[in-house]
């Protein structure tokens, strides 16, 4: 059974606060994984985007320490999917439905969550057998 449940997120504006195009920050995107559900394999996209210096107006191709990480229903990591630096643009990668120790995990629900900088976001996604 499912319930609405009404969410506030507080938020302030200030329209007096601006951003110069040099200033904008690399941020990250995590995609949803597809298939979703999936049997055997997923592909995680995400990208990084570029930062704008103001080095000539040059656009530098921001590399990040990016993680992603699987976690199963109770909070436990099961697989390190991604631990590496990743230039700014589009990537994916491709989660077998192993563990780290290269065993197959069984059906369920499952987490997927990226950290990339500052950035910091979670999907769920389900292995279906």
């Amino acid at each position: 059974m499912y319930a609405a449940v009404d969410i506030e997120f507080p938020a302030e504006w200030n329209p007096e606060q601006s951003y110069d195009n040099n200033e904008i920050p690399a941020i990250g995107l995590l995609g949803q994984n597809y298939p979703n559900p999936f049997n055997p394999e997923t592909t995680i996209s995400f990208s990084l985007s570029t930062e704008n210096t103001s080095l000539h107006n040059a656009t530098t191709w921001q590399a990040e320490d990016t993680e992603i990480i699987i976690y199963n229903m109770k909070g436990q990591k099961v697989k390190t999917l991604v631990n590496e630096r990743f230039p700014a643009g589009q990537h994916s990668i491709v989660w077998d439905g192993t563990n780290d120790n290269h065993k197959k995990v069984s059906s369920g629900v499952y987490f997927y969550r990226m950290t990339a900088g500052d950035y910091t976001s979670t999907k769920k996604m389900i292995l279906m057998k």
